[in-house]
Order: structure tokens, then C-alpha cells, then sequence
């Protein structure tokens, strides 16, 4: 029963706090300034999140040849910056990644 009531709970909290946010974001205006610096909080997150990823093997920072890691990340990067496109660019991050490990 117990984790029947921290379900519940849960959900009717998660439900609270993201209405609450479209409840008031919907009565205020948001200033011009402070619209255009939300617009940063998505890819800031993502990056905060993936770099560490890319750069860190085995508790210690990477940035060598041997890290393949990087190195997909640098061809997802490149593929994003030209293409635009996000599935494409996750594949190809993918692709270099199972590549570069095969071969070597």
C-alpha cells in the first residue's frame, strides 16, 4: 500500500509544480530579456550532460587520439553543424563510434 501512496504522491506533486508553472507563465508576460535568455537553458543542459561524457574515461580527463569517445562526438558535432538534422546526427555520432572501435 505504501508504494501505492509515494505513486500518487508523486504524480499529484509532478502534476502541481508543472501546472502550477503553465497556470502562471499563461497570466504574466515575461520580459523580452528574460524570454530570449530561456531560449539557452535546453543546450546548455544537454552539453552540461554530454561533455562530460565525451572528455572523462576512467576518472581522468581524455582528450587524446585514443579517445573514440571524442572523436564521435566530434563527427556528431560536424554532421549537426552541417545537416541541421538531429536524427542524422545522432546516427552518425553512432556509426563513428561503433567504427572507430571496430577497427581499432
Amino acid at each position: 500500500m505504501n508504494i501505492w501512496l509515494v505513486f500518487l504522491l508523486g504524480g499529484l506533486l509532478t502534476f502541481g509544480m508543472r501546472y502550477s508553472f503553465i497556470y502562471l507563465l499563461g497570466r504574466f508576460e515575461l520580459p523580452e530579456t528574460l524570454r530570449r535568455a530561456l531560449r539557452f537553458v535546453p543546450p546548455a543542459v544537454l552539453s552540461a550532460i554530454v561533455l562530460p561524457e565525451l572528455v572523462v574515461r576512467s576518472g581522468q580527463f581524455d582528450v587524446s587520439w585514443t579517445n573514440f569517445r571524442l572523436l564521435a562526438g566530434v563527427v556528431a558535432v560536424l554532421v549537426a553543424w552541417k545537416t541541421k538534422n538531429t536524427l542524422l546526427t545522432i546516427l552518425a555520432g553512432m556509426l563513428a563510434l561503433l567504427v572507430l572501435e571496430f577497427i581499432f
